[in-house]
């Protein structure tokens, strides 16, 4: 799945860039607690990931049974920053549009 796809590209690019916020903010700890606390509390693994400009490692996690999903980066220190989170999470497999052979 892929989790950016051109219309939501500045989105994706935005939560990178909120890294560094979330972690003045105090939305950050070590990389294993963090992974345990999602999936122990809240049943989440993880769905996609992907690698930011500024090295940083940006995962979704989510959970079926509850809806919940979660997005975080972890920087090259290996500390995991929470971005975003919410309910009514959906796995989607879409097909891309057929590009004419004319081109």
């Amino acid at each position: 799945m892929k989790l950016c796809i051109p219309g939501g590209l500045g989105a994706c690019l935005l939560l990178l860039t909120a890294a560094p916020a979330a972690a003045q903010a105090g939305n950050c700890a070590p990389r294993d607690r963090v992974l345990d606390r999602l999936a122990t509390t809240y049943g989440e693994t993880r769905r996609a990931i992907g690698l930011g400009s500024n090295n940083g490692v940006m995962e979704v996690f989510a959970s079926d049974d509850s809806g919940t999903w979660t997005i975080t980066v972890t920087m090259t220190s290996g500390l995991t920053c929470l971005v975003a989170s919410g309910e009514s999470y959906e796995t989607l497999a879409e097909a891309l549009p057929v590009q004419d052979e004319d081109t």
